[in-house]
């Protein structure tokens, strides 16, 4: 039986949020399911499970450790396909298969949104593009997801033999999907809102690149116009402390509310009336094609992954981090107009469909296909 590998730096956030259709597939056609990552416990649709000390961060010795234990695998397994992610993994990787490249294993890597990008700090284009651009050539195929990393790998010199443009991961349309208005309030009633509570919804890691506190501002901005505002926010991140002690400080414990990690988003979805996304960088975020996906409106920073998804005034607003200001009017004027939330999420629907799991697993198949 032939064997393929997934790698990625986490399961949770990675493997098991957005890969399981995929090692199905494999396991559906035959393939033995290896996956390396940093967990412990058992992921479904695999049969082999390598525990690997995976860190996100390039400036950790663990890597290097993980570098060893990645290479040891490699070397003693016949993979006929690794399929890395991450930035992490994909680095780790592709050094640790050089080797068994050489002797017919096809590498595949998954650029989930390159450290580079247009406004990005200098320092991530002197480190993360050289890098990426060195490790190309370690890649039979580079996926990216995003229209401004197809353009860079095509354009600066990247030498890996072929690079794709996928609509990201998928999102699948049987989980999200708009609800009728009387479902919608026995919802809102079973988690204990109102149904005058205007709900914006921001789901996501509490990290630095989500930029959650960037709402902290507008929601204090916004509680006199909008007297039963509420953003709920989704997600556990190194920032959580923080920005509960600086709710605190502000006197916003009544409207922002920190739910942690979730398995029922698909209901917190429903129950919204708008999803919001504050994030710096993104790659072609899941959390705003589930939203999509559930009939919402969108108000969203102005950065590469959120514009490929949301079209300014067709689904959605798309704003600049340094014009608060037009968040908020955008966030007043969804308040204010049912009409306009209805056509901005009908149109969100329209829009979403080139991105579910259905169409996406089917681009992803050919490409599986043409590599083993």
């Amino acid at each position: 039986m032939d064997k393929i590998l997934f790698t990625a730096t986490e399961s949770q956030l990675h493997i098991e949020a957005f890969h399981l259709p995929y090692l199905k597939w494999f396991k559906e056609h035959g393939y033995e399911v290896h996956v390396a990552t940093r967990r412990e416990k058992n992921i479904p649709h695999c049969d082999v499970l390598h525990d690997i000390s995976f860190r996100r961060s390039p400036f950790r010795l663990e890597n290097f450790k993980a570098y060893q234990q990645l290479k040891k695998i490699v070397d003693a397994d016949d993979y006929k396909l690794i399929h890395c992610h991450t930035p992490m993994g994909g680095v780790i990787t592709r050094l640790a298969a050089i080797r068994a490249r050489k002797k017919g294993t096809k590498i595949l890597y998954t650029a989930h949104g390159f450290h580079f990008f247009k406004g990005a700090p200098l320092i991530n284009w002197l480190f993360y593009y050289p890098v990426e651009k060195w490790l190309s050539k370690y890649a039979d195929c580079i996926i990216t997801i995003n229209e401004e990393d197809y353009g860079h790998v095509k354009s600066k010199g990247f030498k890996s033999k072929e690079v794709r443009l996928i609509d990201g991961v998928g999102v699948d349309l049987c989980r999200f999907n708009p609800i009728k208005i009387q479902d919608k309030k026995a919802l809102r009633e079973k988690y204990g809102y109102r149904q005058d509570d205007f709900i914006l919804i921001y789901v996501g890691e509490l990290i630095y690149r989500k930029h959650q506190d960037y709402f902290f501002d507008i929601v204090d901005l916004m509680k006199n116009k909008i007297p039963r505002l509420k953003l709920l926010l989704v997600g556990n991140g190194s920032l959580m402390r923080n920005y509960v002690e600086t709710i605190k400080k502000m006197n916003l414990d009544q409207y922002v509310v920190f739910l942690g990690y979730r398995k029922d988003v698909p209901a917190l979805m429903a129950l919204a009336d708008v999803a919001v996304s504050s994030s710096r960088q993104e790659g072609l975020p899941v959390n705003i094609m589930e939203a999509m996906a559930s009939g919402l409106p969108l108000v969203v920073s102005n950065c590469r992954g959120n514009r490929d998804l949301v079209h300014h005034d067709v689904n959605g607003f798309v704003f600049d981090l340094d014009k608060p200001e037009e968040f908020s009017s955008g966030i007043e004027q969804l308040f204010g107009s049912e009409e306009l939330r209805k056509k901005f999420g009908a149109n969100s629907l329209k829009i979403i469909e080139r991105y579910s799991l259905s169409v996406v697993l089917s681009e992803m198949e050919k490409i599986y296909e043409k590599y083993l």
